[in-house]
């Protein structure tokens, strides 16, 4: 306890965390990117969700959605444990469905290549 003549509080800054092991990591990366996309009518709109811990170790559920090829806008949703997070990203992922969005199968997706910096496959060199 840290106690100091009137100012000390009645509470232990050495306590241990009240989360248990449900902060300490995530279960598994949940990662979703959705379009809608309809020519007739000039939309082409993309949906983004992603689950991941915070610096603190609870996790985040973040949003962001816009028009292809814009920034778009952004959303940031706290939890306290990782289910509700899961929770909600399956009920935003279903209202998404339900008013038409998919994943977009036509882009093909290369491996990320990563590499030393100077080597020969340094892309700055």
């Amino acid at each position: 306890m840290n106690r100091c003549g009137s100012t000390d509080s009645q509470v232990s800054l050495d306590a241990k965390a009240g989360t248990g092991d449900s902060s300490v990591m995530l279960a598994q990366p949940y990662q979703l990117y959705i379009e809608r996309t309809d020519a007739t009518k000039n939309m082409a709109r993309f949906y983004v969700l992603a689950i991941e811990p915070t610096l603190f170790g609870t996790p985040c559920l973040t949003r962001r959605w816009g028009r292809i090829g814009t920034t778009g806008q952004a959303m940031v949703h706290h939890f306290d444990k990782e289910e509700d997070a899961v929770s909600m990203f399956l009920d935003l992922l279903r209202t998404k469905r339900a008013r038409g969005y998919r994943p977009n199968t036509r882009i093909r997706r290369e491996p990320m290549v990563w590499s030393c910096p100077g080597s020969l496959h340094d892309p700055c060199r």
